[in-house]
């Protein structure tokens, strides 16, 4: 076997330890004589023994014709040597690509083939993706539906579609080879190589223009807009740019009838606004009436409202505050008339006490009327004066003894309580009535305490008592006229006196605040300025 010839160290090296397939081919026999081990492995084999059995005895994925056979035999013994690609197949019939590099040589007077196998399946398949890529990149660029024109760093047109070429007026290849700048309007070309001389010292994608209008020239010299972008791409050190063209004849002339017709409708709209304001006006104008009347009917209907409310409450104090006194009047002198005789004189004078009691009750309630009516047609006015405060209450409360229930007791406590500058008639009007309604609603055997404080100036003055006090829902009505509380609906009153007090107090620069529980009292708390200091 020729396996065995000429077997050497530096064989083994060169045949055995070879990397790829390396075998021997006997050209009479028409198969393999030996194999190095990484050849059978890279087709399959378990072992050359096997290979060498294969009754197939063909590599290749498509048996050779004998025709093809022999013309490839007799290349290579005539030549000595050929290469050439070849689809290999592996036992498993998996196939790959290889290289196959035949040489001829003569062992004994016998022809062989020393047969070397390279395995280029991963080159072969690149190359084809390198194909693919290539046929999409050509079809993309060929079959855009904008320009797109490729140069070099020196300005030369490299590549030009065919939309490029429609764009310019330009046949196939006619455009290869020249500067971008025929493409430019003669009037910026120069300013253009300028442009493109700073692109390509600072390269970077971007849109031309800058918000300007940007033209192209076509080969017959006409210009047209048109918007541009840019790219690049660098390939053996050598830079390219790329530039994207986009004809937009139609858009500026949609948008210069868009502008037209905007600022028709602009005119359009500055007339209507006219109008609107116009109306607007006119409408402000009628709102504005139609609210004053609004508000003078509201008003009216308020007042109306008020005045409807005040004569109820105000009949309905009437014809209780009225009619008891008067009964009583007419009671005690039917009953005078019965007793005629001297002896009975102690009777008659408890039915003229009596009736002296209605009287001042009726004039009391009259007095309050009167009060009411000055005090809102304004004709009642403050005269401040020097005033002795304990001897003003001293009076007041001279003035509430006739009101005090059996066991009722009246108590002052003054602190630091120094003359002052105010309206003596009027604050004692107002101590009169808070004491009178202190005693009014309160039970017999209680006590009515008047505090009195003077400090920076002003004067603080409460009247507590320990009555049957006022509800919280109550007390937010009880300055109104003819207002009574509902726990104080049985009891004599015209409903008037606080409300008195807070407009004589309004009078005298003063205020008042109330503070009450149901069942457990109230306390009404005056504060007054102390008036002109060259008083005290």
């Amino acid at each position: 076997m020729p396996a065995t010839l000429y077997r050497n160290p530096l064989t083994d090296i060169l045949f055995e330890q070879a990397k790829e397939f390396v075998g021997l081919y006997h050209v009479e026999q028409g198969w393999f004589t030996h194999v190095n081990t990484a050849g059978y492995q890279l087709l399959g084999y378990p072992s050359a023994e096997a290979l060498y059995a294969d009754p197939n005895r063909t590599l290749r994925s498509e048996r050779l014709s004998a025709a093809g056979w022999a013309e490839l035999r007799d290349r290579v013994l005539r030549e000595g040597y050929h290469e050439y690609e070849v689809e290999i197949r592996r036992v498993s019939g998996e196939t790959f690509w290889a290289r196959v590099e035949l040489t001829s040589l003569t062992v004994e007077t016998h022809p062989y083939f020393l047969v070397r196998l390279t395995n280029i399946d991963p080159l072969h398949h690149a190359e084809q993706r390198l194909a693919q890529s290539v046929g999409r990149f050509e079809a993309v660029v060929s079959h855009a539906t904008i320009g797109i024109i490729m140069c070099n760093r020196a300005g030369d047109i490299v590549l030009a579609n065919e939309k490029a070429r429609q764009l310019f007026g330009y046949p196939d290849g006619e455009l290869l080879g020249e500067r971008i700048e025929v493409l430019v309007p003669r009037a910026v070309s120069g300013y253009h190589e300028k442009l493109r001389n700073s692109f390509n010292a600072h390269p970077a994608a971007r849109a031309m223009g800058h918000n300007r209008d940007l033209l192209a020239r076509r080969k017959d010299g006409s210009v047209f807009p048109v918007e541009i972008s840019l790219s690049y791409f660098r390939l053996d050190e050598e830079l390219f740019a790329v530039a994207y063209i986009i004809d937009v004849t139609f858009k500026k002339e949609a948008e210069r009838e868009l502008l037209a017709q905007h600022q028709q409708v602009a005119a359009l709209n500055a007339e209507l606004e006219q109008k609107v304001a116009e109306r607007t006006r006119d409408l402000e104008t009628t709102l504005a009436q139609l609210e004053r009347r609004t508000r003078e009917l509201s008003q009216a209907l308020a007042a109306e409202q008020e005045l409807g409310e005040l004569k109820s409450r105000f009949v309905s104090m009437a014809s209780h505050e009225f009619r008891t006194p008067l009964t009583a009047v007419l009671t005690s002198a039917t009953l005078i008339e019965k007793y005629p005789a001297a002896e009975q004189q102690d009777k008659r004078q408890r039915h003229l006490d009596r009736i002296r009691t209605s009287v001042k009750h009726l004039t009391d309630i009259l007095e309050e009327f009167l009060s009411v009516g000055k005090l809102e047609d304004g004709r009642i006015e403050a005269h401040p004066a020097r005033v002795d405060l304990p001897a003003l209450l001293r009076e007041a409360i001279a003035d509430a003894e006739g009101l005090r229930k059996p066991g009722q007791r009246i108590e002052p406590e003054f602190h630091g309580v120094t003359p002052l500058w105010t309206d003596a008639s009027l604050l004692r009007k107002v101590l009169v009535n808070l004491l009178s309604n202190a005693l009014k609603y309160s039970g017999e055997h209680t006590t009515v305490t008047v505090r009195a404080t003077t400090q920076d100036h002003w004067l603080t003055l409460s009247v507590q008592d320990r009555g049957v006090g006022i509800s919280a829902e109550d007390q937010e009505h009880l300055f109104e006229r003819f207002f009574r509380a509902r726990n104080a609906a049985n009891l004599p009153g015209t409903g008037l006196g606080l409300y008195i007090v807070a407009r004589y107090l309004e009078l005298l620069g003063g205020t008042v605040a109330l503070h009450s529980e149901l069942n457990v009292g109230t306390t009404v708390t005056i504060t007054l300025p102390h008036g002109n200091n060259s008083a005290d």
